[in-house]
């Protein structure tokens, strides 16, 4: 029954007005993430994007999708490692990370922190080994984090 019961909730919040102004902001924060991911010289496997993540192939620079997901997770960013086409790595160990921006629109950030949220990520991947980077990192998440906390249901 509880599936049943997060579906409706689910189907509810879908048919108010406000849904539709959060789904065309999660599009229009996935196209400035992308973009400035790709400004910062990450290749992102489609090219950009048109919904709401994105795929980011990270063999050249030389990184795998596990390893990037584990230093970003110590960081406070969720991605999630993800096989890319012809990928010949292993599934558990693939050449790419998923970035999506629901989550971040729940919480009200829109383009101008998704330029923050690329540079962290690019920072991330440039200088993965680097102390000072993932401190760098890590406080610029937990200011956003501050910035735009997870609004609650019933508030």
């Amino acid at each position: 029954m509880h599936a049943i019961a997060a579906k409706a909730v689910c189907f509810g919040e879908a048919l108010k007005p406000d849904f539709k102004v959060y789904a065309k902001q999660v599009v229009v924060n996935a196209k400035a993430l992308a973009g400035r991911l790709m400004e910062r010289g990450l290749r992102l496997v489609s090219g950009g994007t048109d919904n709401h993540l994105m795929l980011i192939d990270l063999r050249p620079q030389k990184r795998t999708g596990k390893q990037v997901q584990d230093i970003a997770d110590t960081v406070g960013i969720t991605l999630n490692r993800n096989s890319i086409p012809f990928d010949d790595a292993s599934k558990f160990n693939p050449s790419g990370v998923r970035v999506g921006t629901p989550l971040v629109t729940t919480r009200g950030m829109r383009e101008t922190e998704m330029v923050v949220i690329a540079d962290c990520i690019a920072d991330l991947v440039e200088r993965i080994d680097d102390p000072a980077t993932r401190d760098s990192v890590h406080e610029r998440a937990l200011e956003l984090c501050r910035k735009f906390p997870i609004p609650y249901a019933f508030d």
